[in-house]
């Protein structure tokens, strides 16, 4: 996850007045302050810093791995940081994890569609960043959990630990010497963390 939380984007960088509910489909036109990325929550555009050296490292060597072993075995299509899933509608909320892998079965003609995926994916990658708090990657695992997501891998590069989250409300924390595994959702991907955090 990016560095320093969400903040409400002015009006002077969207020229939208603030109180106005945006929608998905705004989210895709705006053109905003560069050094950000940005989000809905239930309309409200967030914008959320860019990451730093160790955030980005992290997130391309175990986003690569799934991406690799994803395509090899024709499991789905594997997406970078900063792609977009719409979770609600209505009002609108747009969120993006560091990672996500979304099985073939549920890609109409086995390709994503335009604009946002219309749910969750069904593996969400989540890298801390040194300012998120627990409580905010509490709220953003649970909200991935809630609109369908199957698992949540939460990458501390702090502690060197990946604690994983289920549907099933299960959790398990793994160290630097245990190996990280697909389970049902990546059937046979296993990467020894090891590697990861080195």
């Amino acid at each position: 996850m990016s560095t320093a939380r969400s903040s409400t984007v002015s009006n002077k960088q969207t020229g939208v007045d603030p109180k106005h509910l945006r929608t998905a489909q705004e989210l895709l036109r705006l053109s905003t302050d560069p050094s950000h990325r940005h989000e809905l929550q239930k309309g409200m555009l967030t914008s959320i810093p860019f990451a730093g050296y160790e955030h980005g490292n992290l997130t391309m060597a175990l986003g690569s791995r799934i991406h690799r072993f994803a395509d090899e075995n024709d499991l789905g299509v594997t997406f970078a940081a900063g792609t977009g899933f719409l979770l609600e509608e209505n009002p609108d909320t747009v969120r993006a994890p560091d990672i996500a892998f979304i099985h073939k079965q549920r890609l109409p003609g086995g390709k994503p569609p335009q604009g946002y995926f219309p749910g969750a994916p069904d593996l969400a990658v989540e890298v801390v960043s040194p300012n998120d708090s627990a409580a905010y990657v509490q709220d953003k695992v649970q909200e991935w959990l809630r609109h369908g997501t199957k698992l949540v891998w939460v990458v501390e590069p702090k502690t060197q630990t990946v604690t994983i989250y289920r549907a099933d409300g299960s959790a398990t924390v793994l160290q630097s010497d245990d190996t990280l595994t697909g389970e049902d959702v990546l059937p046979g991907f296993r990467y020894d963390l090891k590697s990861l955090f080195t």
